[in-house]
């Protein structure tokens, strides 16, 4: 993660021919810079992650993880649309997901933390599933919230629903972003945050 060239210029490039890389997918930091006489003795070191090192990160936390819990599992990191998406399998994966996959949700929170507290930076993009069990999921919270939206749609009554983890608010906030006359709204703290379905007459 530390690089070392003349300039700033030369220390970007050991970054982009390492990983194979463009400049705009580089984040670093100037640890030490020595101007040096007339240009001799010049120095600039800094420190610089790209994608490819989180997903290392990632790989080598969650293994980790996994094997002190001596659970046998798969693991497949991937990045795409700024986001960061692992697949797990493993041979105890009621385990992993916990009851109302809480020990996912704590899990995918212990590997943001880990991450933020790596690169000194807040990583929220962040998707962790266990065979299915959150696309699967998805599915579901969405297709309950459609028909919750369609109601208030025709009573024009808020409805409130049940607490739940930022990414499922997510998953139906942008699930019913296009539907005529309805508004998601997040409130309340912390774990108990939850949506608010509410009917907007100037939304069409």
């Amino acid at each position: 993660m530390f690089y070392t060239g003349k300039n700033l210029e030369e220390a970007l490039s050991k970054v982009i021919e390492k990983h194979n890389v463009t400049l705009d997918e580089i984040t670093y930091q100037i640890i030490e810079e020595k101007t040096g006489f007339l240009g001799l003795g010049s120095k600039v070191e800094i420190k610089a992650y790209c994608y490819k090192d989180i997903i290392e990160s990632i790989k080598l936390y969650l293994n980790n993880y996994l094997n002190h819990l001596n659970i046998n599992h798969t693991i497949e990191v991937t990045y795409n649309d700024n986001k960061y998406t692992v697949l797990l399998n493993s041979d105890n994966n009621a385990v992993l997901i916990g009851k109302n996959g809480q020990t996912l949700v704590s899990l995918t929170t212990l590997c943001k933390t880990h991450l933020s507290t790596t690169y000194k930076k807040y990583i929220n993009n962040l998707f962790i599933d266990v065979n299915g069990y959150k696309e699967d999921k998805y599915i579901r919270i969405q297709k309950m919230a459609y028909r919750i939206a369609k109601e208030v749609q025709r009573t024009k009554i808020a409805a409130k629903l049940d607490p739940m983890p930022n990414d499922e608010r997510k998953a139906i906030h942008h699930y019913l972003t296009n539907l005529p006359y309805i508004r998601t709204i997040s409130e309340g703290e912390a774990h108990k945050r939850y949506l608010t379905i509410v009917y907007d007459e100037n939304k069409k």
